[in-house]
């Protein structure tokens, strides 16, 4: 059995997943992420330090063209998608 928190990692792998597909956008993606406390709670503080820090320069790297730009978009998912992989880990050792 694995933590109530575990479940709302869903809407957070997917708001990656649409991103990712191009059937999302950067500020949904923050917006579902920041609106996840129960998760953050339910973590030890790094991983909010880590979340927060990953969606502050995917949104910096908004503003620029991929050029211009010294965050990788596809490098920061990359390192969401670990940290969902490592949170839900987390999580499910917790019960």
């Amino acid at each position: 059995m694995s933590h109530p928190a575990a479940s709302r990692l869903h809407a957070m792998r997917a708001s990656l997943d649409a991103l990712r597909t191009g059937q999302g956008n950067i500020a949904s993606l923050c917006s579902t992420w920041r609106a996840q406390e129960e998760v953050m709670t339910a973590l030890p503080p790094r991983y909010r330090q880590v979340a927060e820090d990953l969606l502050g320069r995917l949104e910096a790297g908004s503003l620029f063209t991929e050029e211009s730009c010294s965050f990788s978009q596809k490098d920061l998912t990359d390192s969401l998608s670990t940290w969902l992989d490592k949170a839900q880990q987390t999580l499910e050792s917790a019960t």
